[in-house]
């Protein structure tokens, strides 16, 4: 890997070729919204809430699927946790997203009210089921320009550095200070070639991982 312009816009193009760009939304439709966000409705904030608590664990494919028809469910009668529990038996995720959906202009409004983009993750980090790297992804796919350091980024910011004792420190829980300055020197690096915003980068080098396109 020789984390080039040319390199990541390989990886770009041949996920595109696939028919795989996409995560909650399409990598085009990522592209526009971090560089000009947009505010969601309380409905699309919820929805984008209940997505990143689902994906956790699963495919986004599989991530999709579900959760194209628990919105669907919450759409026709409601966040019933009995009626949802039948068609995705996790009391934690399920009770989660109605807790969401229930509250949902409170929680839109009140993260539109930050300006400050510690602040947001930290307010995102605080909502059911959301944990620290969960609260990154959300902010992404909510237009902040964010990374979710997760064991595939972790891996190759560590890469990036070329360090082969950081990678000892690489952890999925707790991310290790040392690791989330490679990645984000990784990110810079790759900011500066290619002038992608960092959030874009780093949904596209996941899917990447994912794919096998990128070996680890």
């Amino acid at each position: 890997m020789d984390f080039s312009a040319e390199w990541f816009q390989d990886l770009d193009a041949q996920i595109r070729a696939m028919g795989m760009d996409s995560d909650a939304q399409s990598f085009d439709e990522i592209l526009q919204n971090l560089t000009r966000r947009e505010k969601l409705s309380p409905d699309g904030f919820a929805e984008m809430c209940a997505y990143v608590i689902l994906a956790g664990g699963f495919s986004q494919k599989t991530a999709k699927i579900i959760h194209q028809i628990i919105m669907d469910e919450i759409r026709r009668n409601g966040a019933n946790s009995a009626s949802l529990l039948k068609i995705f038996n996790n009391k934690n995720k399920i009770g989660a997203i109605c807790k969401i959906w229930q509250s949902r202009d409170a929680l839109r409004d009140g993260y539109y009210a930050l300006n400050n983009l510690d602040d947001k993750i930290k307010y995102l980090q605080n909502l059911p089921h959301i944990g620290k790297i969960t609260a990154n992804h959300l902010a992404r796919n909510l237009g902040e320009d964010v990374v979710k350091y997760d064991i595939w980024i972790q891996r190759l910011g560590c890469a990036f550095a070329n360090d082969a004792d950081l990678s000892a420190c690489i952890d999925n829980g707790k991310l290790c200070d040392n690791v989330k300055s490679a990645c984000d020197d990784m990110f810079a690096h790759l900011s500066r070639q290619t002038g992608l915003p960092r959030g874009y980068i780093d949904v596209v080098l996941w899917k990447a991982c994912q794919l096998g396109l990128i070996k680890l």
